[in-house]
């Protein structure tokens, strides 16, 4: 059973990329809590090991599941346009292939840039230097271990308006030696997450099922297969999830459970109600309670559902949310244990990003879970703190263009 199977192809075509950047967008909710915490240099600490622990977990899924495993610089390549943390045209990555073992790739606009730099050069030097080195290499790692990402140009900018905003060179060589494995790296590459099986892709439905084929210089989604975009959408969701993981082992290494499950809860409760948000108008709804049964159903805290194990349903106009006690994403402490019949603020932040007057009442607990109704309150309520400042970001009025059809850069 899959939220996103009920959806059209041209829906999922439209949903995939919004979900690369939602999930892009998850540091912008979760950094400004961890900056609180632990001051910036505890920031770039924590943002530089959730992605060394995620990335080159959900690498290898999106290799398996659009069958381009390889050991090269385009297999490399491919991966990031299928990584949240390059969301397309948001995280405009360019690229070029030299051979197997030599390519470069430059950003034409960088979202992620377009944040940070008001907020100072030590901050810009943070992203662009300190954390960008060794997360550019864990995730060509997950590829080859000898893979190396190294700067061209970078950021800070000269002149300010430079263009691009950074060039890096990607070149694999059995002299290179990787970098230690990450200490918790098992956490994540051992998880529920990281070993759950989805539904596989059709290869004789209409689409491409595949990106067994050349390098493209952007993926248009709409060439893709109804099962493929599908599996993407599920994919692209537990990428979310290992990410969040990461996230929370890394604050538990410098705090403690309730000061990880308190930061924690921010930061789903800023991306959860930004993302319902994107999702409501990037599928065209409206607000009532069938138009927010539709984003529950395809929203990536509550997705996979191989993973969640959640329930949506719609009687009348109250929309009823039921939360399993055990699944892998309760085995993992992943996003939907931070849902707490005691704590509905994440919940609350996710309903009302489809509509300001939706609210949240538990209406049965039990030894195998338990349900959330939502129904609608005479008036408005104020937006989340959390969601106001994940809203910083230019990435949370973003909008995606039709580029038309993409070139090859590489021969097949």
């Amino acid at each position: 059973m899959s939220g996103f199977a009920a959806l059209s192809r041209a829906q999922l075509a439209a949903l995939v990329p919004e979900l690369l950047l939602c999930g892009h967008l998850i540091d912008r909710s979760g950094m400004a809590h961890t900056i609180a915490a632990f001051g910036r240099a505890g920031m770039t600490a924590v943002a530089i090991e959730e992605w060394q622990l995620a990335s080159p977990v959900y690498t290898r899924r999106m290799q398996r599941a659009l069958r381009f495993s390889g050991d090269s610089v385009e297999t490399i390549f491919k991966g990031l346009q299928l990584d949240i943390g390059a969301p397309p045209q948001f995280m405009d990555f360019r690229f070029r292939v030299d051979d197997h073992d030599h390519g470069e790739f430059w950003l034409d606009h960088c979202g992620a840039l377009a944040d940070v730099e008001p907020m100072g050069e030590p901050f810009v030097v943070a992203m662009c230097h300190d954390i960008e080195d060794p997360t550019f290499d864990a995730t060509a790692l997950a590829t080859n271990p000898h893979a190396q990402v190294r700067p061209v140009h970078r950021p800070p900018r000269v002149p300010a308006d430079r263009t691009p905003v950074c060039a890096w060179t990607v070149v694999i060589d059995p002299a290179h030696i990787p970098p230690p494995v990450p200490k918790h790296a098992a956490l994540v590459a051992d998880s529920a997450a990281a070993r759950l099986a989805l539904t596989a892709i059709d290869p004789t439905e209409d689409g491409v099922a595949d990106y067994t084929g050349p390098l493209l210089s952007d993926l248009r989604f709409a060439d893709f297969s109804h099962s493929a975009l599908r599996r993407l959408a599920e994919e692209i969701c537990l990428q979310q999830h290992l990410l969040t993981l990461g996230f929370l082992i890394a604050i538990r290494d410098r705090s403690d459970e309730e000061t990880a499950r308190a930061i924690g809860r921010k930061q789903l409760t800023g991306i959860a109600g930004l993302t319902s948000e994107r999702l409501r108008r990037c599928l065209g709804l409206g607000d009532d309670a069938h138009a927010l049964a539709a984003v529950l159903r395809v929203h990536p805290a509550l997705n996979p559902l191989g993973y969640t194990g959640i329930d949506v349903d719609v009687v009348d106009d109250r929309v009823h949310v039921r939360f399993p006690a055990f699944s892998g994403a309760h085995t993992d402490g992943a996003w939907p244990t931070l849902l707490t019949p005691d704590d509905p603020r994440p919940l609350d932040a996710l309903v009302r990003g489809v509509n300001p007057r939706f609210t949240t009442t538990v209406t049965e607990t039990g030894s195998d879970g338990w349900t959330v109704t939502v129904t609608q309150a005479e008036h408005p309520f104020r937006e989340a703190s959390e969601v106001a400042v994940t809203r910083f970001s230019t990435g949370a009025a973003f909008a995606f263009t039709d580029r038309g059809k993409p070139l090859p850069l590489t021969v097949v």
